[in-house]
């Protein structure tokens, strides 16, 4: 009962300075929402176009919620072509990423750099670490970008995902940031076929293609339409926690997401 007139107080509170500051108007209360509204930075690489297509879905799903979305790309400086090209090529640059080397990225927008609700930092897993592109930005960037906030982490990733998410766990909380447990996407394509047909497809090869006896075990190479759609009913939930002030201490989502799959065999 206490509680109840304690609220009661405190809506009449925020009532009557709403309706002095704001007039109370329809106009008015449309600016107060807006300018109260949710903020999310989105920044991603993508180099097959996996962790694009499901942040794609998970942006729908963020918007729908009725959060604010930014979403920045990072765009290397030099060119990385997919496919690579070469069986060799192919094992020279999963020797490097292994390694952690670094691709520069052309600068971020300036929006980038402004205060936000919740930023979550994307890209796909390359020989068990965070992508190029994403560790340059962290060497470039990582103190103006993430002091401060909570960033989480959103993986696309073959399967192997824990090392890579440990390793931006250490380098974001290096620049000041609150890590929120990931969201883990892995190709749906059982072990070993999503290994081998992800080299031959880097390779610049089509394992998927045809009527060959390999793809039988291995139809689709990267994410399915269904894990899009998954994406979106997370973004959907993820943007309602952010929106209701839900800690994010404690993952929200499995990791992987493992999605009932349907037949993807003509996408």
């Amino acid at each position: 009962m206490i509680g109840g007139f304690f609220f009661i107080y405190i809506c009449g509170i925020v009532s009557d300075r709403f309706s002095k500051e704001y007039n109370g108007t329809s106009e008015n209360i449309a600016w107060f929402i807006i300018l109260n509204k949710k903020r999310i930075l989105i920044l991603s690489y993508s180099f097959s176009s996996q962790t694009r297509n499901l942040l794609n879905g998970l942006i729908d799903g963020l918007e729908e919620s009725g959060v604010e979305v930014f979403w920045e790309q990072l765009n290397p400086v030099a060119e990385l072509r997919f496919p690579i090209g070469s069986i060799s090529a192919t094992f020279i640059m999963m020797v490097q990423t292994f390694l952690r080397k670094r691709y520069p990225v052309h600068p971020v927008n300036p929006i980038c750099f402004e205060q936000w609700d919740l930023v979550i930092l994307a890209g796909p897993t390359w020989s068990y670490n965070p992508s190029g592109p994403v560790l340059s930005l962290l060497d470039r960037d990582g103190k103006r970008l993430f002091d401060g906030k909570t960033v989480l982490p959103f993986i696309s990733c073959r399967g192997y995902w824990r090392v890579h998410y440990h390793g931006i766990k250490a380098l974001l909380r290096s620049c000041g940031a609150k890590v929120a447990a990931p969201i883990v996407f892995s190709h749906p394509t059982p072990e070993p076929w999503r290994t081998i047909g992800v080299f031959l497809k880097l390779a610049g090869k089509v394992p998927e293609a045809g009527n060959s006896w390999f793809r039988r075990f291995y139809p689709k190479y990267g994410h399915s339409r269904q894990q899009v759609e998954d994406c979106r009913m997370i973004g959907l939930e993820l943007g309602q926690y952010i929106i209701a002030g839900t800690s994010l201490d404690c993952p929200l989502f499995p990791a992987p997401v493992r999605s009932e799959e349907k037949d993807d065999s003509e996408g």
